[in-house]
């Protein structure tokens, strides 16, 4: 036991408090992790048909460490409480190991926005956009869906945010494209979602989205509306995650002590 009863007991009591911290960020991180996995902007199509989900697992790393932070928060406030060596060693070594992941989760989640350049995008785009791969005998179910997925996503994107392409009309007209071979520039340049639409979901005007002619025109581009929730995620779980192992770190530091001082 420690020398000083009074100090003790109050050492004890903040490290429980440190802990019931812990266990809100814990919660914290649970919900913000499951918000972004349920894809409430509908992008994982999208990031997942560029090769690299890493911001998706980072995620689910990030729920894992979540949960395990609010379990052994509450471990470790029982531990403290009891304040038995075994009890507390147990708690200091989960807590190890959920710091490591939360590292993983917090990294993954940082670097992951490097990817996310509007050219991987542009690239995905031109070449998926309308493709029919199911009329392919060489085509799998999965890589069907994943197409028509991509298809559905850009029409609803541009038809939601007013936006065409990834930085403007232009990528339908300056670049190869799946959708250039099926249209030329007489017929349609660009995506009829790329239109201005009136209430019914019809064209207001379609020789003037044909040549060009703002608003009639969605002349932005949609990558803004496409990484910008992905940065925020990104930004969220990974400067959201550092603060917790900023603070679980100082708290694993005070068990430790604790866990010195405490007899046999």
């Amino acid at each position: 036991m420690l020398p000083d009863f009074s100090e003790n007991l109050c050492f004890r009591a903040f490290l429980v408090l440190g802990n019931v911290v812990t266990l809100c960020c814990g919660a914290a991180l649970l919900v913000m992790c499951i918000n972004f996995i349920l894809d409430p902007d509908g992008l994982y199509i999208l990031v997942c048909a560029t090769g690299n989900d890493s911001i998706w697992r980072g995620a689910w790393i990030g729920l894992f460490s979540g949960f395990a932070l609010f379990c052994i928060s509450v471990f470790g406030i029982a531990a403290i409480i009891v304040s038995k060596r075994n009890i507390l060693l147990a708690y200091i070594l989960l807590m190890v190991v959920i710091y490591a992941f939360e590292v993983a989760s917090a990294i993954t989640s940082a670097t992951h926005k490097d990817w996310l350049v509007p050219n991987l995008f542009l690239k995905q785009m031109l070449q998926h956009y309308t493709n029919p791969l199911s009329d392919s005998l060489f085509s799998t179910p999965g890589q069907s869906n994943t197409t028509n997925g991509i298809t559905a996503t850009w029409n609803r994107i541009m038809s939601d945010f007013k936006c065409c392409g990834v930085y403007g009309p232009e990528d339908w007209v300056n670049y190869d494209s799946y959708f250039r071979l099926q249209h030329s520039d007489a017929d349609y340049p660009w995506p009829r979602q790329c239109c201005q639409l009136d209430d019914t979901g019809a064209i207001v005007n379609v020789e003037a989205c044909k040549i060009g002619v703002s608003p009639f025109l969605y002349t932005q581009g949609c990558y803004d509306y496409i990484a910008g929730p992905l940065m925020r995620h990104s930004f969220e779980v990974s400067w959201f995650g550092f603060a917790i192992l900023c603070w679980t770190f100082f708290l694993l530091l005070g068990v430790i002590f604790h866990y010195s001082q405490v007899d046999f």
